[in-house]
C-alpha cells in the first residue's frame, strides 16, 4: 500500500533520508534523477511511445529550484548515453538553488547545449521530433503560474510534442485547494513521480494534464515513509492478496454464506440479472434474487444458480421485503425503481435488517429524496454511489473530484458507513476517515451495467463473512481486474459488464495465484 504525501512531508522524507543514510542532498538529486533518465530510456527503447528513438531529441525545460535541478541531472544523464539533447533553464526568479546551479555546472561541462531564458523572452522552436521534460517546478508550487511563465507553458501545450513531467506537471499543486484559480498548467503526456503518488493524480480534472502517471522510487528511507500520517492510500497487489480467506477442503454451500437481491423491475431485468451473476461468481454459497413475480423467468433462466424470490401481490415491481432471517448479507437498489413500494421496502430494510447491507443505484436515488434516512443507517452499510448518484445523495453538486471526494468522507464518517465512489481511481471511504483508491480497470467498463456487478460482487463478500472494509477493497479490485482481463481479450471498445462478469473467475485465479501489479 502506497501512502499519498503531501510536499511537506516528501520534503520531511528528504531530509530525513539526508541525515539518516547518511547522504548529501545534491547525491540524492543524482540518485533520483539517474533512475528518472533510466526510466525515461526504458520507455524510448521499449515503448515507442515517443516515435522513433533514433529521431527523438530531447528539450529539457529547467526551472530554478530543486526540481528544476533533477531536470539539468537528467539532461546530462541523458547526454552521456548518447541522446540529442537541448536544455533552457527558465529565469522565473532571480537565484537558483545551490543543486540546481551545481547542475547547471555539470550540464555544460559536460557539453549539453543549454541557454536561460530571461522574463519576455520565448522558447526556441520546438522540433517535430522534441519530447519535452518538465522539470519547471515540481511539487514546489505555491501559486498559480501567470504572465510569462504561463505563456511559455502555453508554447508548449500547443506544440504538440510529447512531454514527460518530472515529479509532477508544472502549475499543477499536489493538493488542490478549493477555491484556488488554476493557472496555466503543463499538459503532460506522461508523469513520472518520485517515491509516492500525489493527491491531484485521482481526480478527472486533471487527467489532461497527468496523462499516464507511474511511481518512481527514488531510495527515500521507506520506515520514515510507512509513519507519515494520511488519510489516503493507492492499494496494492498484496494488500488485496492478503485478505483472502481459505476454501475448507470440507466446506459446503453454507459455509460460505446466503446472499439476498433485492432488484429489478419491468424494463430493467438486466440490472438484477448483472448483479446475480456477479454474486455467484464471488465465492458466496448461496445466492437469491427478490425479483418481481412477472419477470421472474428471465432471472431463473440467466443465472439458473441462483435462487428467486418473488412477491406474489406486486405484479411487475417488488412489493416486500422477504423474510430476512435466512441472509448473511443483503444488497438493494440494481434496476429496482423508485415506486412507492420500493421506497416503503428500503425504509423497512433499514430499520430491520441485523444483517451486512449494500445500498446502490435506484435505492440510493430514494436516500437523495429522504436524506434523514441517512442518520438510520446500520453501522457498517455500504453506499455505491456512481459521481452522479453521489451528489444527489449529498444534495449539492460538486465542482470537482477533489471536493467531492472530500464531501464522500464527511458522509462516510457522519454516517458511520463505508462508501465506494466510482469512476477511475475509485475511492472507498471509511467510516475513520481514511480513503483507500482502487489501481484496476479500464475505460472500457465505462458502460451500463458495471456498477450492478460490483454490487454483485460485495454482497457475495459480506454474505462469505468478509469485513465491511475488506469486502470493499476486495470487491473493488477484483471488479477492476475483471474489466481488465475483459479488455485484454476482447478490447475496451466491444466490452460489455457481461464480460466483465465473465471474467471474474480468471480475476480469481490470478489474485491467488499472484500477478504483476496493475499499473495506474
Amino acid at each position: 500500500m502506497l501512502p499519498v504525501l503531501g510536499p511537506s512531508t516528501i520534503r520531511h522524507a528528504d531530509a530525513w533520508t539526508i541525515e539518516h543514510e547518511p547522504i548529501s542532498s545534491l547525491e540524492l538529486m543524482e540518485r533520483a534523477s539517474r533512475r528518472c533518465a533510466a526510466r525515461i530510456v526504458q520507455i524510448l527503447d521499449g515503448e515507442r511511445c515517443f516515435g522513433d528513438p533514433f529521431e527523438t531529441t530531447f528539450l529539457v525545460l529547467a526551472g530554478m529550484g530543486n526540481n528544476g535541478g533533477d531536470g539539468l541531472a537528467i539532461a546530462r544523464m541523458l547526454h552521456e548515453v548518447g541522446m540529442s539533447v537541448r536544455v533552457v533553464r527558465v529565469r522565473h526568479k532571480p537565484e537558483a538553488s545551490s543543486e540546481n546551479a551545481t547542475n547547471w555546472e555539470r550540464a555544460i561541462a559536460s557539453g549539453v547545449a543549454a541557454i536561460d531564458l530571461s522574463a519576455g523572452e520565448q522558447l526556441p522552436r520546438i522540433g517535430p521530433h522534441d519530447v519535452i521534460i518538465d522539470a519547471l517546478y515540481g511539487t514546489g508550487l505555491r501559486t498559480a503560474i501567470e504572465g510569462w511563465v504561463a505563456s511559455l507553458i502555453e508554447a508548449v501545450n500547443t506544440s504538440g510534442a510529447m512531454v514527460v513531467a518530472i515529479d509532477m506537471p508544472s502549475g499543477l499543486l499536489a493538493e488542490p485547494e478549493e477555491g484556488t484559480d488554476r493557472g496555466a498548467v503543463i499538459r503532460a503526456n506522461r508523469t513520472i513521480t518520485f517515491e509516492v503518488p500525489k493527491l491531484a493524480f485521482f481526480f478527472a480534472e486533471n487527467a489532461a494534464y497527468v496523462g499516464q502517471w507511474e511511481v518512481l522510487p527514488i531510495g527515500l528511507d521507506a520506515q520514515f515513509i510507512a509513519k507519515q500520517p494520511t488519510d489516503h492510500h493507492l492499494l496494492g497487489d498484496q494488500d488485496v492478496r492478503s485478505l483472502l480467506g481459505s476454501r475448507p477442503r470440507f466446506a459446503h454451500k453454507g459455509t460460505f454464506g446466503h446472499s439476498l437481491l433485492i432488484a429489478g423491475s419491468s424494463g430493467k431485468m438486466g440490472a438484477a440479472v448483472l448483479a446475480t451473476r456477479s454474486a455467484l461468481r464471488s465465492g458466496t454459497g448461496l445466492v437469491t434474487a427478490r425479483v418481481p413475480q412477472e419477470e421472474r423467468t428471465i432471472l431463473q433462466t440467466t443465472a439458473p444458480e441462483a435462487m428467486c424470490s418473488v412477491d406474489r401481490d406486486a405484479g411487475d415491481g417488488i412489493g416486500s421485503l422477504p423474510d430476512l432471517a435466512s441472509f448473511t448479507a443483503v444488497g438493494i437498489g440494481p434496476g429496482m425503481g423508485v415506486t412507492a413500494d420500493t421506497v416503503l421496502i428500503l425504509k423497512n430494510l433499514i430499520q430491520s435488517v441485523r444483517t451486512p447491507c449494500v445500498i446502490d443505484a435506484d435505492a440510493l436515488n430514494i436516500l437523495a429524496e429522504n436524506p434523514t434516512w441517512l442518520s438510520f443507517l446500520p453501522q457498517g452499510t455500504i453506499l455505491t454511489p456512481h459521481p452522479k448518484e453521489f451528489d444527489r445523495l449529498v444534495g449539492v453538486l460538486s465542482n470537482s473530484g477533489h471536493e467531492r471526494l472530500q464531501r464522500a468522507r464527511e458522509l462516510a464518517i457522519r454516517s458511520r458507513c463505508h462508501l465506494v465512489l466510482k469512476g477511475a481511481w475509485t475511492a472507498i471511504c471509511e467510516p475513520t476517515g481514511h480513503v483507500y483508491f482502487n489501481p484496476t480497470g479500464n475505460p472500457g467498463m465505462a458502460k451500463g451495467g458495471s456498477g450492478d456487478a460490483l454490487t454483485g460482487l460485495i454482497i457475495g463478500l459480506l454474505a462469505q463473512g468478509y469485513a465491511p472494509k475488506e469486502a470493499c477493497v476486495l470487491g473493488v479490485y477484483l471488479h477492476g481486474l475483471a474489466g481488465d482481463l475483459a479488455a485484454t481479450r476482447i478490447g475496451m471498445d466491444g466490452m460489455t459488464a457481461g464480460d466483465l462478469v465473465d471474467a471474474i473467475p480468471a480475476a480469481w485465479r490470478r489474485l491467488r495465484s499472484g500477478s504483476e501489479q496493475v499499473r495506474g
